[in-house]
């Protein structure tokens, strides 16, 4: 079996679906060396890091990285020049695809909150995804909230779609990996007391405009609150109202955007931290919440879509949309040591729960079952 894999999102520091697709081929190499794999690259750059990796996996570069040109046609024309038997792909495929197609659709916050994202960008979203969805000969994402919704919101039969749960990859864990690790990481990005993390991409859905606001109230509200805000995170659609609702912030000297993280500085900025706050609007899986349960941090995050199934019970949930909510939330995490204690032996056994080997697992029966619809079946 020779399966086509989109990686385009390597090296494109685009968050999720970048570590989504890294995590899945290191994992689906570690655990298949039989079939055959062709990645498909935007960038010269990640085209060479994966290139020899692995024995079996094949890299091809395809130029230009343009979305509206490189699926559509670049992908295309590739695959019909050296065909593969199943094409996994990120969403959307090129639409006249003359192999098998496996979308991972991680959630359809396109759909459900297109305020959240540029006119053109729902626009393609919609279209697109919808198509690929309906042709595919399966799709997965990434959590039984997301499998529901698409179900429901494309009228697609269950049977066509599975759940392969996000991993959380092995550096994020509560053992720091020096002993002056705090100091180190807070000297890097100029942090100067305890802090509070965001870690996240700067666009609406990270709701990152109410965490601001919730963060000033709770200065107001308790003076002797000192602790500094920290967002990580790089600037996508629609990040001016983050920079300007911070501009506008009494307490904007506190306020620290270090911008995209990169492996080895996130897991620090995790364990260093008083709490992770992720009040995210809407979210198919939600990692930061994930990376930082297993660093053992402290969680508050939206009792909203897939977040209260990726943190159980070891986590602060809170209506994202109530500012004097969230405010509380923090104040009560940034005091009670108990809490904090509860929520970081909670979150370490909560996070141990999801590995990518057991979505490698789970991609390669779908694989085979396409391959050999007679033996699945």
């Amino acid at each position: 079996m020779h399966i086509g894999i989109d990686a385009h999102a390597i090296g494109a520091q685009q968050g999720g679906n970048e570590t989504y697709i890294r995590n899945l081929i290191s994992a689906l190499a570690e655990l298949d060396q039989e079939n055959q794999y062709t990645l498909y690259f935007s960038t010269a750059t990640a085209a060479d890091v994966w290139r020899n990796r692995y024995a079996n996996f094949g890299v091809r570069l395809l130029p230009p990285p343009t979305p509206l040109v490189r699926v559509p046609l670049a992908l295309a024309i590739e695959l019909r020049r050296r065909p593969v038997d199943i094409l996994h792909v990120q969403y959307t495929a090129p639409p006249f695809c003359p192999a098998p197609v496996v979308t991972t659709i991680h959630d359809l916050a396109f759909e459900h909150l297109p305020e959240t994202f540029t006119r053109r960008g729902k626009t393609q979203l919609r279209l697109t995804v919808r198509r690929t969805a309906r042709n595919a000969a399966h799709i997965l994402t990434v959590s039984e909230f997301s499998r529901q919704d698409i179900i429901n919101t494309y009228r697609l039969p269950p049977a066509r779609i599975s759940v392969t749960h996000n991993g959380c990859e092995t550096q994020f864990s509560p053992h720091p990996t020096t002993d002056n690790e705090a100091a180190a990481i807070k000297q890097k990005f100029g942090i100067r007391r305890d802090y509070l993390l965001a870690v996240g991409s700067l666009q609406p859905r990270k709701n990152l405009v109410r965490l601001l606001r919730a963060y000033a109230l709770l200065r107001t509200q308790h003076p002797d609150f000192q602790h500094q805000l920290v967002i990580v995170g790089r600037q996508l659609w629609l990040y001016q109202e983050v920079l300007r609702e911070i501009q506008q912030q009494k307490f904007a000297d506190d306020v620290i955007v270090t911008g995209y993280a990169t492996d080895e500085d996130l897991p620090a900025l995790y364990r260093s931290a008083v709490a992770l706050v992720y009040p995210s609007l809407f979210e198919g899986f939600g990692l930061p919440p994930l990376e930082a349960m297993a660093c053992g941090t402290p969680v508050i995050t939206s009792q909203t879509s897939s977040l209260p199934e990726v943190v159980g019970k070891a986590a602060v949930l809170v209506n994202p949309y109530e500012e004097k909510e969230l405010a509380q939330a923090i104040w009560t995490i940034s005091n009670d040591v108990d809490l904090r204690a509860q929520l970081r032996r909670d979150g370490i056994k909560q996070a141990k729960q999801f590995t990518w080997r057991n979505a490698a697992e789970k991609t390669l029966a779908v694989y085979r079952a396409i391959a050999c619809p007679q033996q699945a079946s």
